[in-house]
């Protein structure tokens, strides 16, 4: 598919939502975009640290041919592999809207909510990755919405609700079940998905009784399992407030300028009391037997408040929570194995896991993993396996407890870049959106991605999000088994083995 290239003057139909009319454009023949629709009042002044309020109504006719403002204000680091684009403005709480039908309320099409990632304190919804035109030429609604980043979307503040983020991408769902329609969606078709900081996001969500009835799937790609406590936020709070020179209040805050609580938030934004994550097999084997299970340390992040997660996620879903609603989850092989210092080689490792009573074979799939990218990346992939791989193992475990394991699919993502020589966190994107014809993926996975690989994981992702189901064995079948993405499409009955047996040390 050529690059498309947005041209103002291809207006597309004028659309009736709650808060007023809005006019967007045509990308191409089947795609109309509709961008930075408003669903909640701009979080500043009295509401920067408030639950979102509705967006009142306007007259006449919204523009939605640009991009709204964005709530990043810093990246993610010096160098990001998706290009995430920060729009100044105060108005950041809006949706972008990707549709073949607009003003068909009859068309009723499957609809795709995104949730873009970014540590919970970086991304942005407008990333040109996360464009709807493939899902639209096939015949899905898709949707990006905006939330809260860092301490203002998760922080602790004396006399604020915690999980403001969440709580800014359940009023979006809400926005989505009250106005899809008019856009050609189907209210009761609504899948949503996230990548790293989004798949924790949806992750959470699937736990919440606030989101409950909103969506019937979830495609969660590299998330973690984030559960804050209380305390714990309150501890990170404190201390910002303190770094800041502010009292930890509502008054204090308030009277702080948005620059200068992002001068300071990542300075202060790990629980200590988790962990870092482990660079021998050994602190890997010492942290999982001691119950670190995938658990992140980042503060900034989904809280049990006991409003909108009232108990950790693993025990919600072994309760049953979101038992009826489908899940498909996976991770990419090598995420952030990065180099890192470590006195680590593959024959330790492998005798550690031994000596845990790992099998022969899952230490087997960790060894070929380390020799695929090289013994010089050994840390890292402990790291993998610590942040992403365990935290899936976790929540695999909590379904199967739900009693909803036939309704859980895994994938693996074993695609290695030509520029990497790996797979990497974030790598599996384009694939699954269907945009490798955008500038930056070239620089990202090289100069040829697989097209019809991306065929096969795009028409993975589309027959979820239309049916609300794989024809695949779920975790039922497989219990250590996944759709494997490694050239083509195979399944692998023991894709997980490693992550499963080693998250089994924990009980």
């Amino acid at each position: 598919m050529a690059h498309i290239h947005y041209d103002v003057h291809d207006r597309a139909p004028v659309v009736r939502t709650t808060s007023g009319l809005v006019e967007g454009r045509w990308q191409n023949a089947c795609s109309a975009a509709y961008l930075g629709i408003p669903f909640a009042k701009a979080p500043v002044g009295a509401l920067r640290f408030a639950a979102p309020e509705p967006y009142p109504a306007w007259e006449g006719i919204r523009q939605a041919v640009d991009y709204g403002p964005t709530p990043q204000r810093r990246p993610f680091g010096p160098a990001v592999t998706i290009p995430e684009p920060s729009i100044p403005g105060d108005e950041t709480l809006n949706v972008n809207v990707f549709t073949p039908a607009p003003r068909n309320p009859t068309a009723k099409l499957p609809v795709f909510v995104w949730i873009h990632g970014g540590g919970y304190f970086a991304g942005s919804p407008s990333s040109p990755w996360y464009n709807g035109r493939s899902f639209n030429r096939d015949g899905v609604v898709t949707v990006s919405v905006s939330y809260r980043l860092g301490f203002q979307g998760f922080g602790w503040v004396e006399g604020a609700p915690l999980n403001r983020g969440l709580l800014d991408q359940i009023a979006a769902l809400r926005w989505v079940r009250d106005n899809i329609a008019e856009f050609g969606g189907d209210p009761n078709k609504v899948t949503i998905g996230g990548q790293s900081a989004g798949g924790g996001s949806v992750l959470a969500l699937l736990g919440s009784p606030k989101a409950a009835g909103l969506f019937r799937g979830v495609i969660c790609e590299s998330g973690c399992l984030n559960g804050v406590t209380p305390a714990q936020a309150e501890t990170v709070g404190r201390a910002l407030a303190k770094e800041v020179g502010v009292e930890p209040t509502l008054a204090g805050w308030e009277s702080v300028p948005e620059n200068a609580i992002l001068d300071h938030e990542r300075a202060v934004n790990e629980i200590a009391d988790i962990p870092p994550a482990p660079t021998t097999a050994a602190e890997l084997v010492d942290q999982v037997k001691q119950g670190f299970v995938g658990d992140s340390n980042l503060a900034y992040a989904p809280s049990i408040d006991g409003a909108v997660l009232p108990e950790p996620l693993d025990c919600a879903y072994a309760h049953g929570a979101g038992a009826n609603v489908a899940l498909l989850m996976g991770t990419v092989r090598n995420e952030f194995s990065y180099p890192v210092p470590t006195t680590e080689t593959l024959d330790h490792a492998e005798n550690t896991f031994r000596a845990a009573a790992l099998t022969e074979d899952a230490i087997a799939r960790f060894a070929n993993e380390v020799h695929r990218i090289g013994e010089p990346l050994i840390a890292g992939q402990l790291m993998t396996t610590s942040m992403f791989h365990l935290g899936l193992a976790r929540t695999v475990s909590a379904r199967e407890a739900g009693g909803s394991a036939n309704r859980t699919w895994l994938y693996d993502f074993a695609q290695t870049s030509a520029v990497s020589n790996a797979s990497m966190h974030c790598d599996e994107i384009p694939y699954a959106f269907d945009v490798l014809d955008d500038p930056k993926v070239l620089t990202v996975l090289g100069a040829e991605p697989s097209q019809s690989l991306a065929d096969r994981i795009h028409g993975r992702w589309m027959e979820f999000i239309s049916t609300g189901a794989l024809t695949a064995p779920t975790v039922a079948d497989e219990p250590m088994g996944a759709i494997q993405f490694l050239g083509t499409e195979r399944y692998d009955a023991g894709a997980y083995r490693f992550a499963r047996e080693l998250a089994a040390l924990a009980h």
